[in-house]
């Protein structure tokens, strides 16, 4: 124990990465999650991973099925389309909207940006940014690429391509950006439920079959991590700063 402890002091926690200098383990007083487990050379082949995985989804669906949905994807479909209710839709239109469209797209990440730019947190803020830029940027590229039809009863305006989920890669990429961001067991959770009511509403509006949501999954997750390799040492730093001018705020005079 530290003198530093022993006198009650709250410590900042950090861990040595790799030999690169690299804290990634940064915790706040308050924190019981380490933001980055691992090197960031891992982050990467993770990312990387993930990206190889839903372009792989989608040549088996364009070359091998030849834009034939799986029987996952159909019977999902029939079972959702059976068992529209008014309040279901409702809440699936409200997901259409907040997840694409000018507020999904741009009003969301914009208002999420502020916030961060409120708290001081310009990394962080770049981080995100990047992520959203990274994100839609690859669903675009996939989607051009593939040309997937969507499903036949779709109830709702949609772009060109429904592999993969435009939607999902967006909720994905902010829930995921947040997580990291901000490691506490409720971000996780809401993030969690936030990416699985988007890709429900998306197949209950009929606007994408259940793989297509998977590849925006896989994309919006894939984004952020290229981002984690690429700038863990700047937010860790951050989160560092953040948390010891917390430490000496609660320090006692």
């Amino acid at each position: 124990m530290t003198d530093g402890e022993r006198a009650g002091e709250p410590v900042v926690q950090r861990r040595r990465g790799s030999g690169d200098g690299w804290h990634d383990g940064a915790m706040s007083p308050t924190s019981s999650v380490r933001p980055f487990r691992w090197s960031r050379l891992t982050y990467l082949w993770i990312a990387l991973a993930l990206f190889a995985a839903a372009t792989a989804l989608g040549a088996v669906i364009l070359y091998v099925r030849g834009d034939a949905p799986f029987a996952v994807d159909v019977w999902w479909n029939t079972l959702l389309a059976q068992s529209r209710t008014e309040s279901l839709l409702w809440v699936s239109f409200a997901m259409n909207w907040l997840g694409g469209g000018w507020f999904g797209i741009f009003g969301l990440p914009l208002i999420i940006a502020a916030a961060l730019a409120i708290a001081r947190r310009p990394w962080a803020l770049v981080f995100f940014l990047a992520s959203e830029v990274l994100s839609a940027g690859l669903v675009q590229i996939l989607k051009h690429t593939f040309g997937r039809a969507r499903p036949e009863d779709i109830i709702v305006v949609s772009d060109f391509g429904s592999f993969p989920s435009g939607h999902v890669a967006n909720a994905t990429t902010i829930a995921v950006a947040l997580m990291v961001l901000f490691p506490r067991l409720w971000v996780r959770i809401v993030g969690i439920a936030w990416v699985l009511l988007m890709a429900f509403s998306r197949t209950y509006l009929g606007a994408h079959w259940l793989t297509d949501t998977i590849g925006g999954a896989l994309v919006g997750t894939g984004a952020v991590l290229v981002l984690v390799a690429v700038m863990a040492p700047r937010l860790t730093a951050e989160a560092d700063r953040r948390a010891d001018a917390a430490a000496l705020r609660r320090a006692p005079a």
